[in-house]
């Protein structure tokens, strides 16, 4: 079966950190473009970061610049979102998508969601 799995999501006070990953089944992921999103309650999805399939290339949205980094080992089929200071604002479902084409093309696959609430 084809698909993305995240895990590592969990409730974290605020300046705390988390580490998510995203494993791919049945497919090798250092073919793709890997980006995560997220959503928080009430709003739309937005992409927070990418990362090109050869790993040299990233990008990221300003909100979360100098506190997220996004990293992958092709070995273990998998891509890491590390989060560092982590703010009320960055709750939300946090999902990892793969791209063929590349970062900001059209997603192969999704995961189904990992849930992060930062509180007190």
């Amino acid at each position: 079966q084809l698909q993305l799995v995240e895990s590592g999501g969990g409730l974290v006070q605020p300046g705390g950190s988390l580490r998510l990953s995203c494993a791919a089944t049945g497919f090798k992921l250092d073919a793709y473009a890997v980006s995560w999103f997220r959503q928080a309650p009430g709003k739309e999805r937005e992409g927070v970061v990418c990362i090109s399939s050869s790993g040299i290339s990233t990008t990221y949205a300003d909100s979360v610049k100098g506190r997220l980094t996004i990293s992958r080992d092709n070995a273990k089929n998998t891509v890491y979102l590390q989060m560092n200071s982590l703010k009320p604002e960055d709750t939300g479902v946090y999902y990892c998508a793969a791209d063929s084409i590349g970062c900001g093309g059209l997603v192969n696959y999704w995961g189904q969601g990992t849930q992060v609430t930062v509180s007190l």
